[in-house]
């Protein structure tokens, strides 16, 4: 792949998700945002080789895709022409005109408002309603959705999920994942839901998708379904960045705290979860003087303030799990029993499969292999997680544990066929091997 290419990619990774939100709002359709963008990344790959790259790459592409927009408009306005349509049509070349103007007078062109966050102006750091992330998230998070909607369309639309990623997240097959986009993407449409912030007296009823939206967005980067790496650090800044301004924006919602905490003790791990050759790290096996100290401080006081505030809800529960994690020097200093009871205060909270498989993981480490691995068994006749590749991970793990070898090795297989992610399997394949090599 050349440097061009290299370069599209990933500006496409880190900043998509914010000029489709940008574009969503000034065309007013999710559909037509994404066509757009679409252009103008192709536009881009045909003239960044050869003009260069420009000093702002997201405002060219928003400006170039607003263009692309206008013109799809007209070629379809032709063939079924109609008065709303071309009312829209106008609306937009007087919104492309005066937005053009705009970024000439304010310099948009230059790198002030580019990838460097010095450049930022004031309205991303004091106004949380200045960003058009937030707005799209509260948006997707319209009481008019139903919740797997809500989730399911902020991933996609925000952070630039592919389906195929989504319906792995919520353990369904890709078709059903697929319909319910287009489903919430009509619903938005035909209910003219608005593209804005809700009012204070609103922000209740939506905040506990908001907060599963950006929970969701820090696991994809925190453990990414597919691709080559372990982790997509991009994903996890974003729901970092999210999180601080939800706290801002709700200073109150101890949830929203917790959660930021979450974040912040797990992501202060990164440096320590990839090896050289790019697999992943167990936690047990990590080097913790590459822990970020500083995210660790932070969380650890975010947590505290949220349990102290109010009844511990399933953020803080997960979060309090972290700090146990961060707070023990050597791994054999976990308190693993601390870890299992607050596994079992989240599973009466908020009951999951994916919960139970945490709990059985713990209390393997707490009361033995043996015991951990009769739990995993009950789960294997889950449903839902029939497609997870972490529950024959996990008890393979177990299984290697207890040498017992060829059971081991067939659970890898099990894991190998399910997995993703190309650092994971590469994980799965070293681990296959060193089974193979003993049964």
């Amino acid at each position: 792949m050349d440097q061009g290419q290299e370069d599209l990619d990933r500006i496409f990774r880190e900043e998509s998700g914010r000029i489709l939100a940008t574009l969503i709002r000034l065309l007013g359709s999710f559909d037509l945002a994404e066509e757009a963008m679409q252009e103008a990344f192709t536009v881009a790959l045909e003239r960044w080789p050869v003009q260069g790259m420009p000093a702002n790459p997201r405002a060219w592409l928003i400006s170039t895709a607003h263009h692309k927009a206008v013109d799809l408009l007209r070629r379809s306005a032709r063939l079924d022409s109609n008065r709303d349509e071309l009312l829209k049509i106008a609306e937009l070349e007087q919104q492309l005109a005066d937005a053009d103007e705009n970024m000439r007078r304010h310099g948009l062109t230059s790198d002030d408002r580019g990838n460097n966050d010095r450049g930022r102006n004031a309205r991303d750091s004091d106004d949380p309603f200045g960003d058009d992330r937030l707005r799209l998230i509260f948006t997707c998070c319209h009481p008019a959705l139903a919740r797997e909607a809500q989730v399911a369309l902020t991933l996609r639309t925000l952070c630039g999920l592919t389906t195929d990623e989504i319906a792995r997240g919520f353990l369904v097959p890709l078709p059903t994942m697929a319909q319910r986009l287009v489903r919430a993407k009509q619903k938005i449409r035909d209910a003219h839901i608005p593209y804005q912030v809700p009012p204070e007296h609103d922000l209740d009823e939506r905040l506990d998708s908001v907060l599963l939206v950006v929970y969701l967005v820090f696991n994809e980067g925190y453990s990414a379904t597919s691709g080559d790496t372990a982790i997509r650090h991009e994903l996890c800044a974003e729901a970092i960045r999210l999180g601080r301004i939800l706290c801002m924006l709700l200073p109150r919602q101890t949830e929203a705290r917790a959660l930021l905490a979450l974040m912040l003790l797990h992501d202060s791990r990164r440096n320590a979860r990839v090896g050289q050759n790019g697999e992943p790290i167990l936690l047990e096996e990590q080097n913790r003087d590459l822990w970020n100290q500083d995210q660790i401080r932070e969380g650890l006081t975010l947590v505290e303030s949220a349990l102290k505030d109010a009844a511990a809800g399933p953020y803080a529960l997960q979060a309090a799990i972290a700090a146990i994690h961060t707070r023990a020097q050597r791994a054999e200093e976990t308190d693993w029993r601390q870890i299992v009871a607050l596994y079992e205060l989240l599973l009466r909270l908020q009951p999951s499969p994916v919960v139970e498989l945490n709990l059985a993981a713990a209390v393997a480490m707490a009361e033995g292999p043996a015991t951990g691995l009769s739990l995993l068994d009950r789960l294997e006749v889950n449903a839902d997680l029939r497609d997870y590749y972490l529950l024959p991970a996990a008890r393979a793990d177990l299984l290697r544990r207890l040498a017992r070898w060829p059971e081991a090795a067939a659970s890898y297989r099990r894991a190998l066929a399910l997995a993703g992610n190309d650092a994971a399997r590469n994980f799965l394949v070293r681990r296959l091997a060193e089974m193979e090599s003993k049964a």
